[in-house]
Order: C-alpha cells, then structure tokens, then sequence
C-alpha cells in the first residue's frame, strides 16, 4: 500500500468545484478509490472587498484552476483523476505527477503534525521567532487547521492583527 501524499491537479478555469464534486461522486461510486483518494479539497481564502465604501469578507480561491488532492499514486487513481471532466493533467513534468513538500504545504493551512498549545483567546503571548520575534500581544484569534493565532500588535501608532505560527509564541 502506497503512502498517500498531496498532488496538484490543474483544472479549467471556473471548474474547480466541479472537479471536486465529480472526483468526490466517482470515490463515492467506487468503494475501493475511497481507501486510495482520501480528500479532495479547493484551498479558499477570506479576503475583505471594499465596494461602494462598505467592508465584505468574501471567500475566493487561493489558486484559480487548480484542485488539491490527498491520494495514494497508482495507474488507477491516476486514470480516475485525469480522465474526470474539466481536469488538464496534475503538475509535474510531462506526465509524472509531483508531490507536494512540507514546505509548500504549510502555507495551504495542510498540516503534517499537531502541535499543541497553552494559551487560548484573550491569552497574552510573547513571539519568540521569526519576523515578529521580541513582539507581546493578546491572544483574538486561534486556527487549528493553519496552526496560527492571530495577535495584535502596534504599527505606525495603530493596532494591526497578525497572524503567527504556534510554533513561533510562548505564553506569558
């Protein structure tokens, strides 16, 4: 049993959803997929729109015309995936798909390990590491799924929310 590992699959334009919701039938229709594709998944991001003068949070794809796929490879997920309507091949070169590393992953909110917190909301933390490092703030918003909180912090005189990594805070 090969290891399942993420892969990206480049779509049309407009078809992402589409994709994901025939890949996730054709699982559904095939018990044996079911075991080898694991999750099929449209990375979104909230983005705040000003339109005529008022804030909207809106969901919007964080990569337009590709679908990522937790899978084991194997000829037949292949065929499944790249035979599904609106899909033009998964990346790599010519026609061997790449997985995605750690690294790239990280950002996508796709997590490998768990790493466990003692702090919460409203929590006052200091930032031990990276471009924020030396920085205390409290606590608004925790994310399991990126492993981040989010603080805020003083920039040109004013509060500005943040978001930092678990693994770069420590409790106060």
């Amino acid at each position: 049993m090969a290891e399942a590992k993420w892969y990206v699959v480049h779509t049309y334009s407009g078809y992402e959803n589409k994709v994901k919701a025939d890949i996730e039938k054709t699982i559904e229709n095939n018990k044996s997929l079911a075991e080898q594709i694991l999750e099929v998944r449209v990375p979104m991001q909230d983005v705040v729109e000003l339109k005529d003068g008022a804030r909207k949070t809106v969901s919007k794809k964080m990569f337009p015309g590709y679908v990522l796929l937790n899978m084991e490879m194997n000829d037949d997920t292949w065929y499944v995936v790249r035979n599904t309507r609106g899909v033009t091949g998964f990346v790599g070169p010519g026609s061997k798909p790449v997985p995605l590393t750690e690294a790239e992953m990280k950002p996508l909110g796709i997590k490998t390990e768990n790493v466990s917190i003692d702090f919460g909301e409203g929590d006052s933390i200091a930032v031990v590491a990276g471009v924020w490092k030396d920085t205390v703030g409290v606590v608004q918003k925790l994310d399991y799924g990126k492993q981040t909180a989010t603080i805020n912090v003083e920039m040109f005189g004013r509060e500005t929310p943040v978001e930092i990594s678990f693994a770069e805070v420590r409790k106060l």
